[in-house]
């Protein structure tokens, strides 16, 4: 993590010196108020950071730590019938813990870690799986099924795999490889500006009417 010192403000734009092992794209927490910002251009130890959420009373000298990690939203069970703000924090949660109006710098999990869902495994022990195959099922609505796959990148043979209600970050199967054993849980976080790995894309033939 890298600490840095804001030099100015202009808008939703902060410019912070002393970033020089920051990267670009990196997430920011912006002052006391740990405010959420993204790192959009570096240049010479000064990165120039897009703010998130409002940034009046903010000024020079105040502090601005790099979390050196991506953007990234969660994916999982809870997404689709959540409803969520533009940096993902889920409005309702926010409302129960702040009142009706966001807070600067409040910090909300994305998708909730203590509500259970039921878990239903397609694959079995001794399996060969990986990225993108489907290991199990998530009834998330009456009409929506949302399927937990294996996420990019990983690979292996199925040591273990659960079945019942589990929370997103539980571990439902766990993979066994070359590189040892791997924790699959119902939830992935991903970078926003990388995009999925997929097979191919499905140009669309019909609009969708709402």
């Amino acid at each position: 993590m890298e600490t840095g010192k804001i030099i100015k403000v202009s808008g939703p734009l902060v410019i912070a010196e002393g970033m020089g092992h920051a990267r670009i794209y990196d997430v920011c927490r912006v002052s006391d108020k740990q405010l959420i910002g993204e790192i959009v251009e570096m240049r010479s130890g000064r990165a120039s950071i897009q703010v998130y959420e409002e940034t009046s009373m903010l000024g020079p000298g105040e502090d601005v730590v790099s979390t050196g990690e991506p953007l990234s939203v969660e994916l999982g069970p809870g997404l689709i019938e959540g409803m969520f703000d533009g940096i993902q924090r889920p409005l309702d949660a926010v409302r129960d813990l702040a009142g009706d109006f966001i807070e600067k710098g409040i910090s909300v999990a994305s998708l909730d870690r203590t509500r259970k869902w039921n878990f239903k495994p397609c694959a079995a022990i001794g399996e060969t799986v990986g990225q993108g195959d489907i290991i199990g099922t998530v009834q998330e609505t009456p009409i929506v099924e949302h399927r937990i796959m294996i996420p990019p990148g990983i690979s292996g043979k199925i040591k273990r795999i659960e079945q019942g209600s589990f929370t997103v970050t539980d571990v439902v199967a766990v993979l066994e490889n070359d590189d040892g054993e791997v924790d699959i849980t119902m939830m992935q976080k991903w970078p926003v500006r990388i995009q999925r790995p997929v097979l191919r894309k499905m140009a669309p033939d019909a609009p969708m009417i709402t």
